[in-house]
């Protein structure tokens, strides 16, 4: 069988960003199953223009291409006054059809909230471009340190979780893409 083929996009372009971490810890979590296949799109690779162009930009069409490629997506945001970061949103918005029948996952982080009202939101917007998100969130309390490969049992058992769940919808509509394609 074909790996899924997982992006796991970072959703802050602060810097001292806690995202590549936590993603790079995410991504060795990930790395246990033979069945996936994970690429990391991190939106700081992107030269994305202030405004939205009349016409896409090279890095618009890399970033829609890598959206494309991928069967299922898990997005790692921060969350900044009780939401995600503006640049995710804009990244989002770039692509379209892209995101259409594919499950996402988040992993989310912050200071004692562990980043849920971003995943709430971020549950709307993909939500209405046809994606479906699965239940189950990693979310991260920054004030109990960052993740490492020590962490808590607790943080490894929600990334498997996340990952079963992400596997089984990513199966499932891959599959369902194939068979009949997703008209919205």
């Amino acid at each position: 069988m074909t790996p899924l083929r997982i992006a796991v996009i970072i959703g802050s372009t602060r810097e001292g960003r806690a995202g590549d971490r936590v993603t790079s810890w995410f991504t060795e979590q990930a790395a246990r199953h033979d069945d996936l296949a994970v690429t990391v799109v991190d939106l700081t690779e992107y030269d994305f223009p202030a405004s939205y162009p009349a016409e896409p930009t090279a890095s618009i069409r890399a970033f829609v291409r890598e959206v494309g490629r991928a069967d299922a997506f898990v997005v790692v945001t921060p969350e900044y006054n009780h939401s995600f970061p503006a640049p995710l949103k804009q990244a989002i918005d770039y692509a379209y059809d892209e995101w259409q029948a594919k499950p996402v996952g988040f992993v989310s982080y912050g200071c004692r909230s562990t980043g849920r009202y971003a995943v709430d939101q971020l549950r709307t917007v993909f939500t209405a471009l046809h994606a479906m998100t699965v239940r189950d969130v990693v979310g991260i309390d920054l004030l109990g340190g960052e993740p490492t490969p020590q962490c808590t049992d607790e943080l490894r058992r929600d990334a498997s979780v996340l990952l079963d769940q992400l596997r089984w919808w990513g199966l499932a509509l891959r599959d369902a893409r194939a068979a009949r394609p997703y008209v919205s």
